[in-house]
């Protein structure tokens, strides 16, 4: 299958519009003043994309009240909000929908589509498992017991830890017993218990249920297939929004040795620095190809997803971080310091490092493609 990695013009003007938005709403003083407040993320922002813009349904189908777009639409949006470190659930709304999407859960999709948050209650650091026949293990997934109420209505009873934009989910997608299960956020039961999170921008919290009430969704293979390829986009999608990430911390590099003066001269005329953002921008171009691909894949259902996903991972993950370590560093003294927004993008890129499988998770990924060992 061909694939075009281009940016459409639809995709071009969606992008123009989202960092319009965002440099309005979301300037990086507004993202501190959210990771200082005790709120788990922006609610104004969040109501602003969900609500009067319909950003965070661009994949439900039309009659539904989404948008009737792609994975390649949601991924543009992602990586806008990566550049701007956006405090909103936005990627575990996506990652959820693709579960429903799956699954033809129409009335939590509607509910997706009118601004609700959905989230699939699994830890942040779960990525997807290579395909079979290559026989690895499916992802570690939480430890959750079904039981049976008198009416004959399943209970879910046990703990998930770490789980990402669940803070402000009306509805738990919950794995458990082989199967897939919708849980009420505020059943009886349940609990949510927010963590300390490196990443402020990207809270987490732990859920643990007691005989908690739950709705099935699906069992067998189809939760299995459903929740699999939830988990091959959510890598694929958080690629884009490193890739934002990233870019940011270039640009921004760029602009201040650009604009700083030491020794009569731009910082950034000195060669040693030239070479370090050089080889950055060369990984920057690469990334860009890997998340294009990883998300067009996912999108036309590409036997290939799987593999662009952790290519994309495997690369994107840790130069994200690199790029903002470089950023915090070319920037001296003030790269350190709270009222810069620079750790905000460190941090960021360092909790993503570890989201939807590590980098050396997915290039265990990769070897399985090519029948080799994971050392």
């Amino acid at each position: 299958m061909t694939l075009d990695l281009r940016y459409t013009e639809e995709q071009e003007q969606l992008r123009d519009s989202v960092r319009a938005m965002l440099a309005d709403h979301a300037g990086w003083a507004r993202v501190l003043k959210v990771a200082e407040s005790p709120e788990p993320d922006d609610a104004d922002l969040w109501r602003l994309l969900s609500v009067e813009t319909g950003l965070a349904a661009l994949a439900v189908p039309e009659h539904l009240g989404g948008a009737g777009a792609t994975l390649a639409e949601t991924a543009v949006v992602l990586e806008e909000l990566g550049r701007a470190a956006a405090p909103v659930p936005y990627l575990g709304v996506a990652v959820a929908g693709q579960v429903l999407l799956h699954l033809s859960e129409t009335d939590l999709l509607r509910e997706l589509a009118g601004g609700g948050v959905v989230a699939l209650a699994v830890p942040f650091d779960i990525g997807p498992a290579p395909a079979p026949p290559n026989g690895a293990a499916g992802p570690r997934l939480p430890d959750v017991e079904v039981s049976t109420a008198a009416d004959g209505s399943p209970l879910l009873n046990g703990r998930v830890s770490s789980v990402a934009d669940a803070s402000r989910a009306r509805v738990l997608l919950v794995p458990a017993g082989g199967a897939l299960f919708a849980v009420e956020a505020d059943a009886p039961g349940m609990r949510r218990t927010g963590v300390v999170s490196l990443d402020e921008t990207r809270p987490l919290c732990d859920l643990a249920m007691w005989n908690a009430p739950a709705r099935l969704l699906a069992a067998g293979d189809r939760a299995a297939t459903a929740l699999d390829a939830a988990l091959v986009a959510g890598a694929a999608l958080l690629a884009s929004e490193q890739l934002g990430l990233a870019q940011w911390c270039l640009d921004t590099t760029v602009e201040h040795l650009r604009t700083r003066y030491q020794f009569g001269r731009p910082v950034g005329s000195f060669q040693a620095l030239k070479h370090r953002l050089a080889d950055l921008w060369v990984e920057l171009v690469q990334a860009r190809a890997v998340a294009r691909h990883a998300v067009a894949c996912a999108a036309a259902g590409d036997p290939d997803a799987r593999l662009a996903a952790s290519l994309a991972q495997a690369h994107n993950g840790p130069l994200a971080v690199r790029a903002a370590e470089e950023c915090v560093q070319m920037h001296g003294g003030i790269g350190f310091t709270w009222e810069h927004p620079a750790h905000l993008y460190l941090k960021r890129a360092k909790s993503a490092s570890v989201a939807y499988g590590t980098a050396a998770r997915h290039r265990a990924v990769l070897a399985t493609f090519a029948d080799l060992a994971p050392a």
